[in-house]
């Protein structure tokens, strides 16, 4: 099997049973914040054209890339759909002119024309992505690949399940806008940052750990950030601070673990996998990676070819006023008043200060998740606050944009702040705004009130989900001194409580061991974490990818 990087998350797959192109993303995302690193803008459309499969994993703009896709992608293409619980990936391809489509079932083997098997890994709770991630597992006969890219598989079994794998791809590096946006002292924000970096290459060791693939290839991030006022994101540096730690600091890391099946798999990098678990790395030229190395001079001379791009993105946004805030009573409201979960998730009022862009005012609007009302700010008390500038804000308004997520968080051009912890309800209301989209997220967090499996904590019998995302905490979660952390995201628990240490929304069921309980077989164990383990950090604010 032969696997070459188009760029960030994007693969071309080609074996003797089909080629499959995955992800391919070429247009700056986000309103024109995130740009493929390293550049790809020198790969020939024609190449990757006319594939037998098209995979996109899920509808993040630096997976999905419309623009490209109706411009250059043959709609002869069959299309790889994950088993989603709402159809608007299919929509969005459907939309692009896509008309054939394999509907997978989410962890079940699909055999494909020609003698390809796969398997996706689909991934359904609110939180993840845009309500929806995956990974692609691909055997053609001989080798086996799973292309993680950002999903954060929590059930064990599937994976593993579909044979010793020969090539493992997967994300390592920050897809966030946390801690960055957020009015937090520079102590705080360095302090945070550091966290989030080493915890986001820590999870990437546990999957490869998990997984044990033969060859390991880094890749679906960093992005990295060329528009003037955003610059500052990259990690010029390989600053400890800087949630996006790019490929070489990541292999550094992994070097440290003593990890050493991993290859630098850079944009136009090509690695040849064989069933004797061979791998043949076809690197780009040594001057091209020196160049890279040099950060701060390759994204300016980077930034300057991608100019016109970006200007173009900012200029096609809306200039004038409409009447921000009767649309969005129209809108959104008639979903507030419909989400009872989400109104007692979010408990609380969020702000929506909008920058004026011209000579008029600022406009700042309520989101009462307490009255189910969107009115004017007159004083209320609000725990949320976003401000972005109104040309943003009317483009999200004007086109019914179901998911700001997607597009107003990612591109990290909007400040916050907040008061107490963070509240995932808040994130996961603004990125389903659609009838269909509230409808299953209501009915998932009705689903997920029962507790049925148990595992054993130190002195104490817990739920064995994690509350958070029903991560399996015997696999992901740590003890110690009366504290479980779950490792997927960093959420704690007190063991005697249940009380949430992270946030305010979610708690452990939790008892202490009684009569019968002691015997080792009773329940499945949540290992105690060492000296250096645990939690070292706050939640994602997206679970990314």
């Amino acid at each position: 099997m032969r696997v070459t990087s188009i760029g960030h998350a994007g693969l071309l797959l080609e074996t003797a049973a089909g080629r499959i192109v995955c992800d391919p993303w070429f247009t700056p995302a986000y309103f024109g914040s995130w740009v493929p690193f390293p550049d790809n803008t020198e790969i020939d459309p024609e190449l990757l054209a006319n594939p037998d499969y098209l995979y996109v994993s899920h509808l993040h703009r630096d997976h999905f890339d419309p623009d490209w896709l109706k411009r250059h992608m043959s709609k002869k293409a069959t299309v790889l759909l994950p088993g989603y619980p709402v159809p608007d990936l299919y929509d969005a391809m459907n939309d692009l002119g896509f008309r054939n489509f394999v509907h997978t079932r989410d962890n079940q083997v699909t055999e494909l024309d020609g003698g390809l098997r796969i398997l996706i890994n689909a991934l359904t709770s609110p939180t993840d992505g845009p309500i929806g991630d995956s990974g692609l597992l691909v055997d053609d006969g001989s080798v086996r690949i799973f292309n993680q890219n950002d999903a954060r598989p929590v059930e064990s079994g599937p994976v593993e399940d579909f044979g010793p794998l020969h090539g493992h791809f997967l994300q390592f590096s920050g897809a966030i806008w946390y801690p960055m946006v957020y009015d937090f002292p520079d102590r705080m924000k360095a302090t945070v940052g550091r966290r989030k970096r080493h915890n986001g290459m820590a999870r990437a060791l546990k999957y490869i750990g998990q997984y044990k693939a033969a060859h390991v290839f880094p890749f679906a991030g960093p992005p990295c950030f060329l528009d003037e006022d955003l610059f500052h994101l990259n990690d010029l540096d390989r600053d400890e601070t800087n949630v996006f730690p790019d490929q070489f600091s990541f292999l550094d890391f992994l070097h440290g673990q003593n990890q050493d099946n991993a290859h630098l798999f850079l944009t136009g990098t090509t690695v040849e996998l064989t069933p004797d678990h061979g791998c043949v790395v076809e690197q780009i030229p040594q001057d091209e990676i020196v160049a890279i190395l040099d950060r701060r001079t390759y994204l300016m001379s980077y930034g300057r070819k991608v100019k016109p791009v970006i200007d173009g993105i900012l200029a096609a946004l809306p200039q004038d006023r409409s009447d921000l805030l009767g649309q969005l009573e129209e809108w959104v409201q008639p979903l507030i008043e419909s989400a009872d979960h989400m109104c007692a998730g979010v408990n609380g009022r969020v702000l929506l200060e909008v920058a004026a862009a011209d000579e008029g005012p600022d406009e700042r609007i309520v989101f009462d998740f307490l009255s189910r009302r969107i009115v004017a700010e007159s004083g209320q008390e609000c725990r949320y606050r976003f401000r972005a500038a109104r040309p943003l804000i009317e483009e999200l308004v004007r086109s019914r944009e179901q998911d700001w997520v997607n597009q107003l968080f990612l591109s990290c051009r909007f400040d916050a702040s907040r008061t107490g912890p963070y509240n995932e309800y808040v994130y996961t209301f603004f990125k389903s705004l659609s009838v269909e989209r509230m409808a299953y997220v209501e009915g998932y967090y009705a689903a997920s009130r029962g507790v049925q499996d148990y595992a054993r904590a130190e002195d104490h019998v817990v739920q064995r989900y994690c509350p958070h995302l029903n991560a399996d905490l015997v696999r992901f979660g740590t003890v110690r001194d009366g504290v479980l952390t779950c490792q997927l995201h960093g959420w704690e628990f007190e063991l005697a409580s249940g009380h949430c240490l992270t946030s305010d929304d979610r708690k452990l069921e939790t008892r202490p061991l009684q009569d019968g309980d002691e015997a080792d077989s009773a329940y499945p164990r949540i290992a105690p974490a060492y000296a250096d383990g645990g939690s070292d950090g706050p939640p994602e604010e997206l679970p990314r990818g």
